[in-house]
């Protein structure tokens, strides 16, 4: 059995998009997020409201996205992955909507860094952490 480590970033986007598309049929728009650590996916999701308010009730959503549509959907995702740069913790957000019968996608990329781990891959020289640490006291 592989791991996730195994897989392509690009492979894995598209297991998550599998996995995602039924809850996908019953949605006209909403977040699908995807955090990242190691290049590797862990936790992911769809941020969305279900339910739409008027007249003081709520109705269920009707139209979710069709079968073209999450294809459309998954094809842009991966597409965005030519945008990632370098980095290997993070989330992608895409944000997405029917609009006319067109899924319109936004995506957004964030790197996540830690300051513990640039401590130890860089750590300080004694001769000029001494002359750095003068001039900011």
């Amino acid at each position: 059995m592989l791991s996730t480590e195994q897989l392509s970033l690009a492979r894995q986007i598209d297991l998550v998009f599998k996995e995602l598309q039924e809850e996908l049929a019953g949605l006209s728009s909403g977040t699908v997020f995807i955090q990242i650590r190691n290049n590797a996916i862990g936790k992911f999701g769809i941020r969305h409201n279900p339910l739409q308010g008027r007249g003081g009730t709520f109705r269920d959503e009707q139209n979710g996205l069709s079968q073209e549509q999450q294809s459309s959907f998954r094809l842009m995702a991966l597409e965005s992955l030519n945008y990632k740069r370098r980095w290997t913790h993070g989330e992608i957000a895409y944000e997405f909507a029917l609009r006319q019968g067109i899924v319109v996608v936004d995506a957004t990329l964030e790197s996540n860094y830690n300051m513990a781990n640039l401590m130890i891959r860089y750590p300080r020289l004694s001769q000029i952490s001494e002359g750095s640490e003068q001039r900011y006291k």
